[in-house]
């Protein structure tokens, strides 16, 4: 602090509070600023990154639906978000399990919440259990300096059980309009790559690169191994780069989601602990074990 500012305010701010309308009605969240990132979490879905901004400027996809405080069906709810955290029992769709998981219906147990000149500090618990079955408790932890140009999200998921546990997890990481525009690059370091539909296979040569948005086109992804746990999408009509870096000893695989279908236009940029469909294969973690991840998102103005 210094003679010209008055309250810390000034600079950077946290502040927590529930929706009130519509079908955001009920929804805890805790919305911070650093000063240069703005980054909404929802304590109500998981502590997930509801949406990013950057000076101001959107960097998150928002579908149609928006937020919602009701676990209905996946597609009528599914936000998209800056970060929608997919697992732990089961990642894409598969037959007798909800699409994408449970964890993000799982409301988060805050443990801290602060912004001072030491930075902004958010913590909580995400417990996944059931009678005669599981108990996984999810801590997660997000940062970010003041000032600074990232967030930081730190998750360790423990197993209080007393055997060992099946678990799966994928970070779905959002990117929407206007971070993703028609030109802007998709830029990764990737070893090898496969389309996961015939369509996306006829498409592969441009998935990096990002078009305008067309009615009634099918979305393509791609199962992509990486030569480092780095990808971004650069875009510079508006000069911004997007970064996003994770741990690849835990979450060894990678998902893009390239949609530009009008109205759903939007880039996933997936690390995750297995892939989908008939790739799909549970980890395991043991009784007590303890099992860390971390996500990296990053902006910088070209």
């Amino acid at each position: 602090m210094n003679g010209k500012i008055s309250n810390f305010q000034q600079v950077a701010s946290l502040r927590r509070y529930t929706m009130t309308e519509g079908r955001e009605r009920g929804l805890d969240v805790i919305d911070c600023d650093n000063g240069n990132l703005r980054f909404l979490l929802n304590v109500s879905k998981g502590l997930d990154i509801m949406q990013m901004y950057h000076r101001g400027q959107n960097l998150s996809f928002v579908s149609r639906n928006g937020f919602t405080a009701e676990n209905i069906d996946f597609m009528s709810r599914f936000e998209g978000g800056m970060l929608y955290t997919c697992g732990l029992d089961s990642i894409g769709g598969r037959d007798g399990y909800v699409a994408h998981g449970t964890y993000h219906t799982f409301p988060a147990q805050v443990l801290t919440a602060r912004c001072d000149k030491q930075g902004i500090v958010v913590e909580a618990l995400v417990r996944d259990t059931a009678m005669f079955g599981q108990d996984l408790v999810m801590k997660r932890r997000i940062t970010s300096d003041i000032g600074g140009d990232c967030i930081v999200v730190e998750d360790s998921l423990t197993n209080l059980s007393f055997k060992e546990q099946n678990y799966c997890l994928l970070y779905h990481v959002n990117v929407g309009y206007p971070m993703l525009d028609a030109g802007a690059e998709v830029r990764l370091n990737e070893k090898s790559c496969c389309g996961r539909t015939p369509w996306a296979t006829q498409n592969m040569e441009s998935r990096f690169e990002m078009e305008e948005p067309v009615v009634d086109t099918e979305e393509t992804c791609y199962f992509i191994e990486m030569n480092e746990p780095r990808a971004g999408i650069v875009n510079k009509t508006i000069g911004k780069e997007f970064v996003l870096d994770y741990s690849g000893d835990t979450l060894p695989c990678f998902v893009e989601w390239k949609c530009m279908v009008s109205g759903d236009y939007a880039l996933g940029l997936e690390p995750c602990s297995c892939l989908l469909d008939d790739r799909f294969a549970y980890s395991t973690i043991q009784a007590g074990q303890t099992i860390d991840f971390k996500l990296k998102l990053s902006v910088r103005e070209l």
